[in-house]
């Protein structure tokens, strides 16, 4: 052991490779191992007489995947509902970790954090139910907003607004980072040059936050792509691309169809992720 410790040491490199091959193993089998399974599989069918699944290459999947306008439908409406909660998150993130960088106090500052991190430790599920109870007709929103009908209901402005509530805090926390990165000096330097908090906001602090509101939005973004619990608990009959995918695997018992399509949000992802590192988002993660 000794002289293999001493072997280890005078070989850096390969102490090195030694302590990450446990987790890179189990990044290939489990993660990516997952990943080139329901590739393989979005290549097989179903035969439609026996149900079973035939373990042929066929292309028939993605054929009705790109010929079928109801899926085209849901792809855009899934990419549509992932772009807006992300929006929305920004919208509210940006004067939550502004004021929690730069205004309030240390003691103040540490409150605030623990009180987004809070709803991240209840179950999904908890949250996901207290809001349809929040929705439902004649519940609490439709009696501030004047009565039973005035609220949004179930559908999808509901399926946006509690994905967003639900993916608020990983937009909260990389930007809350960057600005914590941000000088204050700069902010000063803004004000001594005449720029008021509008343009200082504008010049000075949007640009630096940047590739933080990127790295929070690979979270918001990719988690609403692919989510079908809310759509199906407040979501109406809206029907995004989790849902087809559950559909397929339960009453239909398509888990080639299912697993093809799967591979959209997986796709999507892929470019989003190549379109955003050029801005460090990357890095910020």
């Amino acid at each position: 052991m000794t002289s293999l410790g001493s072997y280890l040491h005078r070989h850096p490199r390969l102490r090195l490779a030694g302590l990450l091959s446990a987790p890179l193993l189990w990044l290939v089998v489990a993660y990516l191992g997952a990943l080139a399974v329901l590739l393989v599989s979005a290549f097989w069918t179903v035969n439609g007489f026996t149900g079973g699944v035939v373990r042929r290459f066929s292309l028939q999947n993605f054929r009705t995947l790109l010929a079928e306008e109801v899926y085209r439908a849901v792809t855009l409406r899934s990419i549509g509902v992932a772009a807006a909660v992300t929006v929305l998150c920004v919208v509210l993130a940006v004067p939550m970790a502004f004021f929690m960088a730069k205004v309030a106090s240390a003691r103040a500052r540490h409150a605030l954090v623990i009180a987004i991190l809070t709803p991240l430790w209840a179950s999904y599920l908890v949250k996901a139910y207290a809001w349809r109870i929040l929705l439902a007709n004649g519940g609490p929103i439709d009696t501030l907003l004047g009565g039973p009908g005035h609220g949004p209901g179930y559908g999808l402005p509901a399926t946006v607004i509690v994905l967003s509530y639900l993916w608020l805090p990983y937009m909260i926390l990389p930007i809350y980072a960057g600005l914590e990165r941000l000088p204050d000096s700069l902010l000063e330097a803004s004000a001594d040059l005449g720029a008021r908090a509008g343009r200082t906001f504008r010049a000075v602090v949007l640009p630096m936050l940047v590739p933080s509101i990127f790295a929070g939005s690979i979270f918001t973004f990719s988690l609403s792509l692919g989510d079908y619990i809310a759509v199906q608990i407040v979501g109406g009959k809206t029907q995004l691309i989790g849902n087809l995918v559950y559909a397929n695997i339960g009453a239909a018992n398509n888990l080639p169809f299912a697993a093809a399509i799967a591979t959209v949000p997986v796709v999507i992802m892929v470019i989003y992720l190549f379109a955003v590192r050029r801005s460090g988002a990357l890095e910020e993660l």
